[in-house]
């Protein structure tokens, strides 16, 4: 399993936030060449009024005797002292500066300020026009602009300045800046909404594909069975025949293992029987390794059982009944003993797996809980998460030291050689339990006896 921080973020995910940061970019992107659009436009308004007034300045100013005469009327905001609309005729004077010759009544006792390189601006470009931002009288921002003119009956060229207040242009601007940017923040969370969904409802498919494959796994389904768009088809097509390669692998994996156990155990078991029938110290050695030769076989056996299993379709197998008919079957031939075995599974708690292999850990740990208990064996199966559960079998008996449970797990060690059996209980469980991908552990009982723990693949309910 890969950890979880090394794992690549989902598809669904990755096609959400790209999809998201194209369009939040273009939105952001729009909303400011709009505002920017917006801002120009409402400046070019100001300029035509300035131009307006400064036209109006240069066709009806006058001329006397070399001295320039405003007109006696422009504009009525240009009467009122810091209306706003300001207009101004000036002169060049020394080191590029303005003398003023004539101005609005607005401006009062204040001028027009002029760049400082206006007046060199107009020698390199005398018909130049320049529109300009500055402060007016009261510090309020305004737009300006600049003319320079020839008058006649005058040699030396005049200067018409014009300016406005815009403030209001700077207002609206900004409230259409606010009203756009609202605008956008809920386009751009309709987009985000509609880009999930469409995500989601276009990912659909690949989600179903992902259960279908998570159901084979799990023993719930024994094929990919639902109906997948075009793009999807082939790949569900090609799941499929992989299933399908795979079960007759396993297949042919079990008839080679039942064949390897017909073709060594017939042998074995004639061998061990005229062994019997001729006493002796040869039969004696033939009689004990052949009985080692069936137990490695026997051995060997069962695991390659269980790895074609694991390797195979998932089977589900109850748990609750396994340890039901365990019960019943191990107090029967333990009644003379007075062996009580407690047992508590949940019903919707499933082995993935065969219910063979079930058995045959539950019940190898329970018959050796059985043999060493004083008079009480208690079994609980419990899940650990949702795809793992535990086998928990402790006896009241006197269980077992720490530096000896190394040695009951080895094939065919048997701490006490008058007790019956072969001494591959554990040693069963813990190879089933591994080739399951758990494990088996021994540990101190609660009831004064041994603690057997086996980590077993759930299924789902």
């Amino acid at each position: 399993m890969i950890p979880a921080g090394l794992r690549h973020p989902s598809l669904a995910r990755r096609l959400v936030l790209l999809a998201l940061g194209w369009s939040l970019a273009a939105l952001v992107v729009t909303a400011v060449v709009f505002a920017l659009l917006f801002q120009q436009a409402a400046v070019r308004r100001v300029d035509q009024t300035l131009n307006d007034l400064t036209v109006n300045l240069v066709t009806y100013s006058t001329v006397e005797d070399g001295q320039v005469f405003a007109p006696p009327f422009t504009d009525e905001r240009a009467l009122r002292v810091y209306s706003g609309r300001y207009w101004e005729i000036a002169e060049p004077a020394a080191r590029g500066k303005l003398r003023p010759i004539a101005r609005s009544h607005s401006l009062f006792d204040s001028v027009l300020d002029a760049p400082p390189d206006l007046v060199a601006r107009f020698k390199a470009k005398p018909g130049l026009s320049i529109h300009y931002d500055t402060r007016g009288p009261q510090n309020e921002p305004l737009r300006a602009r600049a003319q320079q003119n020839w008058l006649p009956g005058r040699k030396a060229p005049v200067i018409f300045l014009a300016a406005e207040d815009r403030s209001s242009v700077n207002r609206d601007v900004q409230g259409f800046v606010v009203a756009t940017a609202a605008a956008f923040i809920i386009l751009g969370a309709g987009l985000i909404i509609a880009i999930v969904v469409q995500v989601r409802v276009g990912l659909r498919p690949l989600f179903e594909l992902r259960r279908e494959v998570a159901a084979v796994r799990r023993g719930q389904a024994e094929r990919l069975a639902a109906t997948y768009p075009s793009e999807l088809t082939p790949l569900a097509d090609e799941l499929n025949a992989l299933v399908e390669h795979n079960r007759q692998v396993v297949d042919r994996q079990r008839t080679h293992v039942g064949n390897l156990a017909h073709a060594l155990k017939t042998p074995i078991s004639v061998m061990i029987a005229e062994a019997g029938q001729r006493p002796g110290p040869l039969a004696e050695l033939v009689t004990r390794q052949a009985d080692a030769m069936r137990q490695q076989v026997d051995h060997h056996l069962r695991r390659a059982r269980a790895a074609a299993r694991t390797q195979g379709q998932g089977e589900r197998t109850s748990v609750a009944e396994v340890l039901d008919e365990l019960t019943r079957t191990l107090q029967r031939i333990f009644r003379d003993k007075g062996v009580v075995i407690d047992w508590d599974a949940a019903d919707d708690l499933y082995f993935l797996g065969e219910r063979q292999d079930l058995l045959e850990i539950a019940g190898n740990a329970v018959e050796n809980a059985c043999k060493w208990c004083k008079s009480r064996v208690r079994v609980r199966a419990e899940a650990s998460g949702p795809e793992r559960f535990k086998l928990i079998v402790e006896d009241d008996g006197q269980g077992l030291p720490p530096d000896q449970r190394a040695k009951v797990m080895q094939r065919g060690a048997r701490l006490d050689e008058t007790a019956p059996g072969s001494g591959l209980g554990l040693s069963i469980i813990d190879e089933l339990a591994r080739a399951y991908g758990g494990a088996l552990e021994l540990g101190d009982s609660v009831m004064g006896g041994l603690r057997l723990e086996a980590d077993l693949p759930r299924a789902a309910a």
